[in-house]
């Protein structure tokens, strides 16, 4: 049996089954998530047990996968660069994108 679910996190889609390591935007709250801790995600799309399918509208009420956060860290480095040609115009920066790197326990 191959169960998958389809969640939201960070305005993305991720297609996740048990055991996964995924990589998704870092999630903002009130109290900050450690490293072990669990995460749960209630924005549910799909989920696919391998008979039947159940589709969200938009989201499966009562579904949830439950993750646990195995790391907290930055993207690589990209630059952003704005430019005007004949005025002299020129900024450079550089961004790395903060991430968490979840471990999929179950999907319920």
């Amino acid at each position: 049996m191959n169960e998958f679910a389809v969640i939201k996190t960070g305005g993305k889609q991720y297609k996740i089954s048990k055991g996964d390591i995924i990589l998704i935007e870092k999630i903002k709250s009130d109290e900050e998530p450690k490293v072990g801790d669990k995460i749960t995600f209630e924005d549910v799309l799909m989920v696919d047990n391998g008979k039947d399918t159940t589709l969200g509208d938009p989201y499966i009420k009562g579904a949830k996968v439950i993750g646990v956060l195995m790391a907290e860290g930055k993207g690589k480095k990209i630059m952003v660069i704005r430019y005007k040609a004949k005025s002299r115009y020129f900024k450079k920066k550089g961004h790395r994108q903060p991430y968490f790197k979840v471990k999929i326990e179950s999907i319920k």
